[in-house]
């Protein structure tokens, strides 16, 4: 095959057993890269566990010629974390890639969620995105400092519900809204080690969005095949210019997602609780409006 854009990468997927990561897990290493196929393999509320999708996944890159290995470890976990990034190490002699995707739904209104609810989701997304990408940022910056080049990569996973807000979701958007800040801030710490760090907020449909009842149309334009292609992209060295970004994708939009902005301001602050009304909706009637569901929902 010509042109394999991740060509000896080694690449880790988290939640890579089932729906988008196993399509990441797939394109990547049908681009060359030697893949870690981390799946905890657990319900989509995050209980249980079964080392089957991982190593099926493992098993069809085999298959087609490729190089995979399976994981298991709860990367929600520290001691998970750690194990996984060392496994990387360990078996394919390095790391380029970490691809953090695992995560779980516990949907409920605000006034209903419990402190369950409520933990599990931060613990899957948000401490499951910063366990194997700190560990993975130590081993970066070691290598730089023994005087080794990194050309590696941080690709977190956010989401439109995450950035723009949908109700039901006051766990799971707190949480990716996050991870796109938290991948800004390690774009910034991790640029002078070699290493690049961008977050995809996807749009696709998997076990995690299933109660949903959607047209054969949408559901289509939002197979998880349509998100792979920017991830591997991403993955390759073709991106090294690329980082702190947070890039929306599905089979229906691709689009750059615009973080905070300054937005109409006065340098005369008011100085009393009376003029705050008037100010605030001066600067509203200018401000521009924010990005919503529904305009996610039209492409």
């Amino acid at each position: 095959m010509t042109n394999r854009l991740c060509e000896a990468r080694v690449c880790i997927v988290t939640g890579a057993g089932r729906g988008i990561g196993r399509e990441y897990a797939l394109m990547l290493a049908e681009n060359g890269a030697q893949v870690v196929v981390n799946d905890l393999g657990a319900t989509r509320e995050g209980t249980g566990g079964d080392a089957g999708p991982a190593q099926q996944v493992v098993d069809e890159i085999i298959a087609a010629g490729g190089a995979a290995v399976a994981n298991t470890d709860d990367i929600s976990t520290f001691a998970g974390a750690k194990s996984l990034i060392e496994q990387a190490v360990d078996i394919f002699g390095g790391l380029d890639v970490v691809v953090n995707n695992a995560g779980i739904l516990r949907d409920r209104m605000l006034f209903s969620m419990t402190e369950t609810e409520w933990d599990a989701v931060i613990q899957v997304h948000l401490k499951g995105t910063f366990g194997p990408s700190r560990f993975a940022a130590e081993y970066w910056r070691n290598r730089a400092k023994r005087g080794e080049s990194n050309d590696a990569r941080l690709i977190n996973t956010t989401s439109v519900a995450g950035i723009y807000a949908n109700p039901g979701q006051t766990n799971y958007a707190a949480a990716k809204a996050g991870i796109a800040a938290f991948t800004q801030v390690a774009a910034l710490e991790l640029a002078r080690y070699g290493v690049t760090a961008n977050a995809i907020a996807p749009g696709a449909l998997t076990r995690l969005t299933n109660d949903l009842d959607l047209p054969a149309e949408i559901t289509q334009r939002f197979d998880p095949r349509w998100v792979a292609p920017v991830v591997t992209w991403l993955a390759s060295p073709e991106s090294a210019d690329v980082t702190g970004q947070v890039i929306e994708s599905s089979g229906l939009v691709m689009a750059i997602a615009e973080g905070w902005h300054r937005g109409p301001s006065t340098t005369t602050p008011p100085a009393t609780a009376g003029e705050v009304g008037e100010v605030v909706r001066t600067l509203l009637a200018t401000a521009r409006q924010r990005t919503t569901m529904d305009d996610v929902a039209g492409g």
